[in-house]
């Protein structure tokens, strides 16, 4: 279990330990969210391999399509 900071909000997460895992964790397209970790954005090839640990602040942008 890690506690993060997930878009200003504090929570508790479980089964995660690189930013694949989170977005995996939270349900979310990883084709549709950007995401920053501790003020530095995360390039969407990098998410395996970026790691997440305690106290990390993590920003998730959703794209919305539409017309």
């Amino acid at each position: 279990m890690v506690r993060l900071t997930i878009n200003g909000e504090a929570r508790m997460v479980q089964g995660a330990r690189d930013i694949a895992g989170l977005i995996a964790v939270l349900e979310l397209d990883a084709r549709k969210v950007a995401v920053e970790r501790n003020l530095e954005i995360v390039p969407r090839s990098a998410y395996g391999a970026t790691a997440i640990a305690d106290g990390d602040r993590i920003e998730i942008v959703h794209f919305i399509g539409g017309g």
